[in-house]
């Protein structure tokens, strides 16, 4: 949820006229959550780009091929890892899982919070009826770093692969998305759409699927409690959430500029 401080620096800034668009990988559901706290109507970037949404409106949805998106299972099958599939092209967000007890941390989370979204399947490749937004994996990081070369070597340059990595719970997430889709480049479709250019964008992120919008920006910024690893990357590093990060650079390189 957003922070009160933060809440304030964004609700400045757009008095001020600029624009905020929340860009996630998250369903539409689960991002409408947030982004009803930022403003009504919120432009957003949703499942990593595979969904955009202005003026409470999908202007685009880049869906992944159905062949492709039963080889991601089928390989994520062979290494004992449970897909989850986004389905829902009209920003549903539909969840499709293999029915069965569950096999990992992600898709146990989605069966034990009962979540109204989603449906269990005998074979789940044949539930999956029109092209999907993406096929999700999670679990243990030692897991995930197993799958993700297997998925390179059968998909190729045919997909996009972005991959988030949370140290302190020792678990990794691995999205599967049509070739193209990716933060960075849903951002620049939003600059050419609002006539910005890099220079005039700010970002801010916590984890790798941001690394590509984080560079694309004039201004990008790795939030404090990002995986040490991305502290590296050379861009300037935030306070943490707890510490009201995201509204330290908002009141800095926006509000006082």
């Amino acid at each position: 949820m957003v922070s009160p401080r933060t809440q304030a620096a964004l609700t400045a800034a757009l008095a001020q006229g600029v624009r905020v668009l929340l860009v996630t990988g998250r369903r539409p559901p689960a991002a409408r959550m947030v982004a009803d706290q930022i403003a009504p109507d919120l432009p957003m970037v949703l499942n990593n780009g595979g969904l955009l949404i202005e003026n409470g409106a999908i202007i685009r949805r880049r869906p992944l091929s159905r062949v492709l998106a039963c080889e991601a299972i089928r390989v994520g099958k062979d290494c004992a890892a449970d897909p989850v599939v986004h389905s829902g092209a009209n920003g549903e967000g539909r969840l499709l899982v293999e029915s069965g007890a569950p096999g990992h941390t992600l898709r146990a989370y989605y069966i034990d919070s009962s979540n109204p979204a989603i449906s269990a399947f005998d074979g789940l490749e044949a539930a999956i009826v029109e092209d999907p937004v993406q096929v999700m994996f999670g679990g243990p990081i030692e897991a995930m770093d197993e799958l993700l070369p297997r998925l390179v070597a059968a998909l190729g340059e045919a997909v996009n692969i972005e991959r988030t990595i949370y140290p302190k719970l020792g678990m990794s997430l691995i999205d599967v998305m049509a070739a193209g889709v990716a933060k960075g480049e849903s951002v620049r479709f939003f600059e050419e759409r609002w006539g910005l250019g890099p220079q005039g964008t700010l970002a801010i992120g916590d984890n790798w699927n941001d690394r590509s919008m984080l560079e694309a920006a004039g201004l990008g910024f790795v939030m404090g409690n990002a995986d040490p690893a991305m502290h590296r990357l050379g861009l300037p590093v935030l306070p943490t959430n707890e510490d009201d990060g995201a509204a330290v650079a908002i009141e800095k390189y926006v509000l006082q500029k």
